[in-house]
Order: C-alpha cells, then structure tokens, then sequence
C-alpha cells in the first residue's frame, strides 16, 4: 500500500498539538467560564468522533475537513479553534483508537490468573485488530501520516506498557522466569503486531487468524517456568472446582 498522504493547508496560527487525554482545568483560560469550556469539549468530542469514522472509512488522504466539519455540525473556524489542521486531527483519533484497544486488552491482563490474563490479553490484542477502521487507521496511515517515532512512542505507551504489567505479575508468582521485563514486553508487543499485520493481509483471515494464534501460544509457552511434577494446572483446578457433584 502507498504510504503517499494528501495533506491539506494549515492556517498559520497553530495550537499546541492536541492531546486526547487532557482534562478541562487543564485546557481552560483564566477568564474562560465552565459553560463555554463545557461547550468547546463537546466540540472537541464531535469533532474526534466524525474524524475517526471518517478516517476509519476512507483513509487519511481521502478524508476531507470539509467532510469532517459537516459531520461533526461545526465550523472550521472550531476546528482549527482545537487542532492544528489534518494531521493534528488524525494524531487525536489515533490516540483514541490505541487508548480504546488497550483498555479493552487491559481488563484481560486483570484477571486473577497471570497466565491466563497473558494468553487470553493476546488473543483479544489481535481480535481488536480485525476491525477494518482500527486497521486503516493504526496499522497503516499512522505510521505514514506521523511517523515510526510517534507511533512507536504510542503503542509503547499503550501496549508495551501494559503488557509489562502482566508479565510482571507471572513474574511475581513464579509463573515465568525472572528476566527484564522491559525488553520482553517490546519484543511480545512487536510479535503482536507482525502477527495483526499477517492477519489483515491474508486472504483467508480466519485461517490465518488460528496459525497465529497457534504459534503465540507456543512463543509464550517457551517463557513459562515448568510447572512441578504432579501440580495440577490452575485451568484444571477452577474447572474441577466449578464441577457440579453428581
């Protein structure tokens, strides 16, 4: 796919570079009251809501702020009130789309079984990349749109981070072997993303889907500590736990 983006005029004044996760009191001037600082987030939310089912759509290039604007029932004028122009816009929708996923991801790595919340946190990672919106706007035109260097620092923030999380809590309970975690929780969220690049390009996603799943198992399986002779696995214990007698 060409990386080749259409990039539309800024005007010259140019906001600081939007960020999703600010809150009002951090945004709001001395002088502004909360009514209109309430009314200029509602803005903001219309205006990231249309841009990411547009981008979603169509893709960067052929995403038009016209478009965006109309959609989102506001003025351009508001829009470059809150974004520096296109590319200001699309860095807020990629944020949001990355925070969405790994929220999602997030819930997984909580579960009371570290192995499990590893497994099953993975599983879910790819199964979020199946939407074709997260796809466009993720996998392909945010790195031609903002750069490896910013899209790294995003899916570091949002994925490595967390997996580090969970493989720390392996880590605790002897589930995995001590290691630095920093590097590991780069190198399994780089897998990740070879392994959803391999899933959106194939033919047969479903096939390719079940290979890729299959072969994380088996990676995360080299990572485990081996279990003591005659332990019982834990997913064996809780099913013969929630057996009913007879």
């Amino acid at each position: 796919m060409s990386t080749s983006v259409k990039r539309e005029s800024k005007r010259p004044s140019t906001p600081a570079r939007a960020d999703p996760g600010r809150t009002l009191s951090a945004t709001r001037s001395p002088t502004e009251t909360p009514g209109r600082a309430a009314q200029g987030a509602a803005t903001r939310t219309a205006l990231v809501t249309a841009a990411r089912e547009i981008f979603g759509r169509k893709g960067f290039a052929d995403a038009s702020l016209n478009e965006i604007v109309a959609q989102a029932g506001v003025t351009k004028g508001a829009l470059y009130h809150h974004f520096g122009g296109k590319e200001d816009l699309f860095s807020a929708v990629y944020e949001q789309v990355s925070h969405d996923v790994s929220d999602a991801v997030v819930v997984e790595f909580l579960r009371p079984d570290p192995w499990e919340a590893l497994l099953i946190g993975c599983d879910l990672w790819i199964d979020a990349h199946l939407d074709p919106a997260v796809q466009r706007i993720a996998m392909r035109d945010a790195r031609a749109v903002l750069g490896w260097q910013v899209v790294r620092e995003v899916e570091t923030r949002f994925g490595a981070v967390p997996l580090r999380g969970v493989l720390r809590r392996a880590v605790r309970t002897g589930v995995i072997d001590e290691q630095p975690l920093r590097p590991l929780s780069l190198t399994i969220k780089g897998a990740l993303d070879e392994a959803c690049f391999y899933v959106a390009d194939a033919e047969d996603t479903e096939g390719a889907l079940t290979e890729v799943r299959a072969v994380f198992r088996r990676l995360l399986a080299g990572l485990r500590t081996p279990a003591p002779v005659g332990s019982v696995p834990s997913a064996t214990r809780q099913a013969t736990a929630n057996r009913r007698p007879t």
